[in-house]
């Protein structure tokens, strides 16, 4: 069961680039969940997720230390979800529950700036998968989610607050 989590069920063998289409499959699961269950459920899928992906990829990787092969795409999945859950939030606190479809920018951004953090791995994101070991594996994405999500919220400020005033 940790291989069938660790790879997504099957996700993390696509190719070329497994990490991006772990991202592309979480960023429409995760509009999904919030369409329709709610923002609060993505919240607890994105906990759950994560903790999940931490123990999948420490059964995975115990027989493998500095190990981080591309098919586990599971801390993709958690850490995408993360930067979803900015804009997803943003909208919920607008009263806007079913927003993926008006407002596409906010989770296209999530995707894009979660991309970018997760491939570039500036300041702490990389400090994470410098580790070499199974926490730096899921840790990374999990930066480069929050630093997604933060970049979505500034960008949603720039474009709502300066370009169109």
């Amino acid at each position: 069961m940790s291989r069938a989590w660790s790879i997504f069920f099957g996700v993390g063998l696509m190719r070329p680039a497994p990490g991006t289409w772990g991202s592309a499959v979480a960023i429409l699961l995760g509009l999904m969940i919030d369409r329709t269950f709610g923002v609060w459920t993505l919240l607890g899928a994105t906990v759950a997720v994560t903790a999940i992906g931490f123990w999948a990829c420490a059964r995975e990787l115990k027989d493998r230390p500095g190990a981080d092969p591309g098919e586990i795409v599971i801390d993709e999945v958690a850490g995408q979800w993360i930067a979803l859950l900015f804009p997803a939030f943003a909208f919920w606190n607008l009263g806007m529950q079913d927003w993926a479809h008006v407002a596409w920018p906010g989770w296209v951004a999530a995707f894009v700036f979660f991309r970018l953090f997760d491939i570039w791995k500036p300041w702490l994101v990389g400090w994470a998968d410098r580790r070499g070991d199974v926490v730096g594996v899921m840790l990374d994405d999990l930066i480069a989610g929050v630093f997604a999500g933060l970049a979505v919220m500034v960008a949603a400020g720039v474009a709502h607050g300066v370009i169109l005033r």
